[in-house]
C-alpha cells in the first residue's frame, strides 16, 4: 500500500531549508520525549502505541456490539470535544454525503448529542426521534460533564418512555473509565455494555479506542482498515526512523519555524467537500494541545473551492501572519464528466468531457500557486484516496506530529488546564453545590 505523503518546498517562502533544518534535532527529543515517556504529560502517552496494541478480541467485540446497534434506525453518539469530532469526522469523510436521504438503508442514521447546550437541538433531535427504538452511546470518562450528562438524561428518558426501561438497556452503550465516575457506576447499576476510555488517553487522542471505533463500526465502516492504517502509520512514525525522512517530525519542524518567522495562524486547507469535519476535529487536536502558556499556533480550517468565495480574498491578501496545510486528495471514488451543451450560454463547453476531479485539481493548483505568490507559505499532504486505511494513517499523522510539536514549542501537549475556566463560572453562575463561595463572587462581580 502507497502512503500519504508530505511536501514542505512551498514553506520555503517564508522560512529557508536551514531554519527547518535547525528545529530537527529539537524535533528529534521531542520524538524522543515521546518514546521514552521523559517529556510533560508523559502520563497521557496510550495513544502512541494504540493502534498496534489494539487486540482481535477487542475488535470483533466492538463489532459484535456495533451489529446490535444496527438494528436500529438511527443511533445516537453523546459526546463532547474528542469524544464526538474524530468520529463526525470519520463518517462524513467515508460515507454517503446523502445517505440519509436513502429509503433502504444498511446502516443506522448517526445523530450527534451532547456537544452543545442547546435546548432548541435537543427538542428537534427528541422530537426526530419520536417514538421509534434508537441506540445511544453514551461516551464520558466521568458521566459529569454538563452537556453529555444533561443530553443522556433526556434522550435516556425519552428511549424508556419509547420501549421501556428493561429493553432500553440493551441499546444504551457506556464508554466511560474502567472502575469510576458517575456513568461508571450507572452503568453498572443498570446492566449497559460498557467499554473502556483508557486512562492513559486523552480525548482528543481517542479516536482509535472504543469512542471512536464503536460508532464507527455502527456507521457501517471498515475499522480494521483503519487502525491498518494508523499502524502502518505509527511503524513509518517511530523513533527507529531516520529522523530527515520521519513525516511527523518534519511537519512538527517546519510549522514550528514557521511560527517562529512571524506566521501565528495555520489554515487547514482541503478541496474535497466530505473532509469538513476532519478539519474541526484537527482543529481541536492542535488548538488544545499547543494554545497555552501564551504560545500557540492558531488553527483555523477551510474547505476549499467554497471558502475561495469567502475567505479566499483575507487569505490572499490580508496581514501576512498565515501559512497553508493543504490536505489533497488524489483519486475521487467515482467519476463524473462535464456535459456538453448545445447552447453553451455558460461558456463551459471547454470543459466538456473533463472530468469534476480534472476541474478542481487545478482549482486546487491554481489556488496553490496564488497564494503562494501572495506571500502564504504552503505545506501539502496528499492522501491517494478517501477510504478507512489512509484516514488511519492520517489521523495518526497529526497525532504524532502534535506530540513533537508541542515539546519543540515547549508546553505540555497533553493538558488542557484553561478548558476548565468556563466550566468553574458555569457552576457558580448556575449554583452549583459546592460552589456557593465561587457564586458569591461571580455575582457581586457582576453586580459591579
Amino acid at each position: 500500500m502507497k502512503s500519504i505523503d508530505l511536501e514542505i518546498d512551498k514553506a520555503l517562502i517564508a522560512v529557508g531549508k536551514k531554519n527547518i533544518e535547525a528545529l530537527m534535532p529539537a524535533a528529534r527529543n521531542g520524538l524522543e520525549m515521546l518514546h521514552k515517556g521523559t517529556g510533560k504529560g508523559n502520563d497521557f502517552l496510550g495513544w502512541l502505541h494504540l493502534p498496534s496494541s489494539i487486540t482481535e478480541a477487542e475488535l470483533a467485540e466492538i463489532e459484535k456490539t456495533a451489529a446490535k446497534l444496527r438494528r436500529c434506525k438511527a443511533v445516537v453518539v453523546i459526546g463532547i470535544g474528542g469524544s464526538y469530532l474524530g468520529t463526525k469526522a470519520v463518517v462524513e469523510a467515508l460515507n454517503n454525503s446523502f445517505d440519509w436521504l436513502q429509503k433502504k438503508r444498511s446502516n443506522p442514521v448517526l445523530l450527534y448529542a451532547g456537544h452543545n447546550i442547546g435546548e432548541d437541538y435537543l427538542t428537534e433531535l427528541s422530537a426526530a426521534l419520536g417514538e421509534s427504538k434508537f441506540g445511544i452511546i453514551n461516551i464520558s470518562k466521568s458521566g459529569t460533564t454538563t452537556e453529555p450528562a444533561i443530553a443522556f438524561r433526556v434522550l435516556k428518558k425519552l428511549l424508556e418512555k419509547n420501549i421501556g426501561k428493561e429493553a432500553a438497556k440493551d441499546y444504551i452503550v457506556a464508554v466511560t473509565d474502567k472502575s469510576r465516575g458517575a456513568l461508571r457506576t450507572l452503568a453498572d447499576k443498570e446492566g449497559y455494555k460498557t467499554f473502556v476510555i483508557p486512562d492513559n488517553v486523552g480525548g482528543r487522542f481517542s479516536v482509535l479506542t472504543p469512542v471512536g471505533l464503536l460508532p464507527i463500526a455502527v456507521a457501517g465502516i471498515d475499522i480494521r482498515a483503519l487502525v491498518k492504517g494508523a499502524v502502518d502509520m505509527e511503524k513509518a512514525t517511530n523513533e527507529k526512523v531516520v529522523i530527515d525522512k520521519n513525516p511527523a517530525a518534519i511537519y512538527a519542524a517546519t510549522r514550528n519555524a514557521l511560527y517562529q518567522s512571524g506566521k501565528k495562524i495555520e489554515i487547514l486547507a482541503n478541496f474535497h467537500p466530505k473532509m469538513h469535519f476532519i478539519g474541526e476535529w484537527w482543529k481541536q487536536l492542535y488548538g488544545e494541545s499547543e494554545g497555552k502558556d501564551s504560545k500557540g499556533i492558531f488553527p483555523a480550517s477551510v474547505d476549499f473551492t467554497t471558502d475561495l468565495h469567502s475567505m479566499g480574498q483575507w487569505i490572499q491578501q490580508g496581514e501576512r501572519i498565515i501559512f497553508e496545510t493543504v490536505i489533497s486528495v488524489e483519486k475521487p471514488d467515482t467519476k463524473l464528466t462535464v456535459p456538453t451543451d448545445k447552447a453553451d450560454l455558460d461558456g463551459l463547453n471547454y470543459l466538456a468531457g473533463k472530468r469534476i476531479d480534472e476541474v478542481n485539481k487545478m482549482a486546487e493548483l491554481g489556488t496553490l500557486l496564488a497564494h503562494v505568490d501572495g506571500g502564504v507559505p504552503n505545506i501539502k499532504i496528499s492522501i491517494p484516496a478517501l477510504n478507512p486505511y489512509y484516514i488511519g494513517q492520517l489521523f495518526y499523522f497529526f497525532e504524532k506530529a502534535c506530540g513533537i510539536s508541542g515539546y519543540v514549542l515547549g508546553v505540555n501537549p497533553f493538558d488542557q488546564p484553561g478548558v476548565e475556566d468556563y466550566k468553574k463560572n458555569m457552576f457558580a453562575l448556575l449554583n452549583k453545590p459546592g460552589y456557593e463561595k465561587a457564586s458569591e463572587a461571580i455575582r457581586q462581580r457582576i453586580k459591579n
